[in-house]
């Protein structure tokens, strides 16, 4: 049995022939199920426990990059095989698995090509995308053993399956892209200098895998994590105990 959640923005009227179309091969397949909207008063790992003991045995996850890290970073634990429909804008972890946007993903998830994913913890909550620390004074231990402090502020980017994307500065026109890889989660620290009168300037990121961290700052300091946003002074990081039953394509990145 197949449970489908869509995000609320899908409901906008140019994503409906899209939406149309994707249903309508769904049913071809044999694998059109329920449909569940999603909002920001539904707590996911309520829903998908709730039809987990109804019988579903496949949970489909329909948006794009938020919509994945909303659901599954509350719902990393749950037993079931989860899936991925990628539609609309913001969609990075979908090249990552090696699913193609829109109609096309019908065909990946037919064809139900599972792996096993990572899932990062910080301080009792889950993360499966990315987290990103903003430019702060911090003190980063990693493994236990290496501390990396900065004269100044500090960014810190830890990737699981979004990728890292940086610019060198404002004026640089290339955009830099680093895939995480399998195993173990990977931290981008980025150092900002005080140039002048004209503020900050990144350098550039030094590129850490780690499979725990601690963050520490002298004063609070602003934590985003699959789109969820809180104020911290110290923060734990590290790969789960749990694992991510997940259909992917054969073009994915790991």
């Amino acid at each position: 049995m197949y449970v489908y959640l869509y995000d609320n923005f899908l409901r906008q009227k140019n994503f409906a022939s899209a939406i149309r179309a994707i249903e309508i091969k769904l049913t071809d397949y044999g694998i059109a199920g329920k449909i569940l909207r999603l909002n920001n008063y539904i707590d996911t790992k309520t829903i998908v426990e709730d039809e987990i003991k109804r019988g579903a045995k496949t949970i489909v996850i329909v948006g794009n990059d938020a919509t994945f890290g909303q659901v599954l970073s509350r719902s990393a634990t749950c037993s079931c095989t989860f899936g991925f429909l990628p539609v609309g804008n913001d969609n990075t972890i979908a090249d990552v698995l090696g699913i193609p946007e829109g109609i096309d993903a019908c065909d990946v998830l037919s064809r139900r090509r599972r792996e096993s994913l990572d899932v990062g913890w910080m301080n009792s909550r889950y993360f499966v995308s990315k987290l990103h620390v903003m430019p702060s004074k911090l003190e980063v231990i990693y493994d236990e053993r290496f501390k990396v402090t900065a004269s100044d502020k500090m960014e810190v980017i830890v990737c699981n399956l979004q990728p890292f994307y940086w610019k060198r500065d404002k004026k640089d026109r290339e955009q830099h892209i680093v895939h995480p890889q399998d195993g173990k989660l990977e931290a981008f620290l980025r150092p900002l200098t005080k140039k002048g009168w004209w503020g900050y300037k990144y350098e550039d990121p030094s590129i850490f895998p780690f499979e725990e961290m601690t963050i520490t700052g002298k004063e609070p300091f602003t934590v985003e994590a699959d789109g969820k946003v809180s104020k911290e002074i110290k923060v734990k990081i590290k790969l789960a105990h749990s694992k991510i039953d997940m259909i992917v394509g054969r073009n994915r990145k790991f």
